[in-house]
């Protein structure tokens, strides 16, 4: 079946960014907007923050609190569950009121706290109130940031600039896991002095410790959020004509192909179960905890270099295409983690840091480019909203999958979800809807 995606309109119309009398290729492209840098540094910083914790937590859970893998489901799901409650509200709140930065401030404020709690968990749902806690941060900040990244750029260089924020991102995840990698190696591999002290209770202390480090890091995204200025809505660069009539409000300001859209990203996010169940899968085929956090630190460190070019690409090939290429590698790595060993869980998980780099930032520029700027706030709300219930879903039935079927099971059901939505992908064709 042929595969003709979503060579954005603006490759065919005359005077485009893509025209080739406007933007030859010989012409070099202009720098981004000052605010997708400092959002690029705030999300940096806040991702060595958060990546220190992430790939040790179900450890944490499963090795120190005796959580099962339903438990870290739940909590995982939950925990998305929170953020996909609150985008939507938060994105119309910030279309409403045209603030975006109030929002972005508050959103990396909340997860310092939530992550401060993690130090003093004791049990698994001390663990499910401090995840919430980061997440309510994440459902406050997603929406208006993106919308914000996509009002000060045009759709010529929306997926350059999401590339960007997502490079930057994940470069902080691979500083952030390989930190929280040393530190593990060097705080449980110490020897255990007291012989009163259990090693269990010895790694213990390590995971504790690691949390109030990674905590006290998060003041650094927080202080660079005091660095983003507010873009008045006449001036973003996306703002039509004073000549042209006005943007229709609420959702009737969404057009019938930002729906497509967002149903197509929604069926696919029914294979995507949280990223925890890949760790736990790597440490149940045979990885030490300090192996675990280096595979992880591998996945990010692709997810980096991949992400400036997808977004490149996309904005040159068009965005369905890339994503459709992502989709399809996600099928094949969940496919090869259903059997696994300790040898090919490594070049599974480099795959799979090309597989979100494909789809993450490339996935926010193709809804952007189908939102007047009045509804960004609320449309990128709404998918972060309605993937966040999808994979809500998908993460407790991957944890019941494991308990009661075994570890294999949850990647046969994300591979083979993967694959119906790639297919539906080519008989849907939502780029001709464009």
């Amino acid at each position: 079946m042929s595969l003709r995606l979503d060579r954005p309109r603006a490759c065919v119309r005359a005077g485009s960014p893509y025209s080739p009398e406007v933007n030859p290729p010989t012409t070099p492209r202009p720098p981004l907007p000052r605010e997708v840098v400092v959002l690029g540094w705030v999300s940096f910083f806040n991702d060595v923050s958060s990546e220190m914790i992430y790939p040790l937590l179900p450890l944490f859970m499963v090795a120190v609190l005796g959580a099962t893998a339903t438990s870290l489901g739940w909590v995982e799901g939950i925990a998305t569950g929170v953020v996909a409650l609150l985008t939507a509200w938060v994105g119309y709140r910030s279309d409403r009121f045209q603030r975006r930065v109030p929002y972005i401030r508050a959103g990396y404020a909340l997860p310092v706290f939530g992550k401060g709690l993690l130090v003093t968990a004791v049990a698994w749902p001390m663990v499910l109130l401090g995840r919430t806690i980061d997440r309510v941060g994440k459902g406050i900040r997603s929406s208006p940031r993106d919308a914000l990244i996509a009002d000060v750029t045009t759709e010529a260089d929306r997926g350059r600039a999401f590339g960007l924020h997502r490079a930057m991102d994940s470069a902080g995840a691979v500083v952030g896991v390989l930190l929280s990698a040393g530190l593990l190696w060097w705080l449980s591999g110490s020897p255990v002095k007291d012989p009163s002290i259990t090693q269990t209770a010895h790694t213990a202390a390590a995971f504790r410790t690691i949390f109030a480090i990674a905590a006290i890091l998060g003041l650094a995204a927080l202080g660079f959020t005091f660095l983003l200025r507010e873009v008045p809505h006449a001036s973003a660069s996306t703002t039509t004509a004073t000549t042209a009539p006005p943007e229709p409000t609420g959702l009737r300001g969404l057009s019938r192909t930002y729906w497509l859209v967002l149903v197509m990203l929604m069926v696919f996010s029914i294979a995507n179960s949280s990223d925890t169940f890949l760790l736990l899968r790597a440490s149940q085929v045979g990885l030490e905890p300090w192996e675990v956090v280096i595979g992880y630190a591998l996945y990010s460190l692709v997810y980096t270099v991949v992400s400036y070019p997808a977004g490149v690409l996309s904005d040159r090939y068009g965005r369905w295409r890339v994503i459709a290429i992502g989709w399809v590698l996600y099928a094949l790595v969940y496919f090869g983690l259903a059997n696994a060993g300790h040898a090919t869980i490594w070049p599974l998980l480099a795959v799979y840091g090309v597989y979100i780099a494909l789809t993450d930032g490339v996935g926010k520029a193709l809804l952007s480019d189908h939102v007047p700027r009045a509804r960004r706030g609320l449309a990128i709300g709404l998918f972060y909203m309605a993937t966040g219930l999808t994979t809500l879903v998908s993460s407790v039935v991957a944890g019941l999958l494991w308990d009661k079927v075994g570890p294999a099971a949850p990647f046969w059901f994300g591979g083979l979800a993967a694959a119906a939505a790639v297919v539906l992908l080519l008989v849907i064709r939502p780029w001709r809807k464009a």
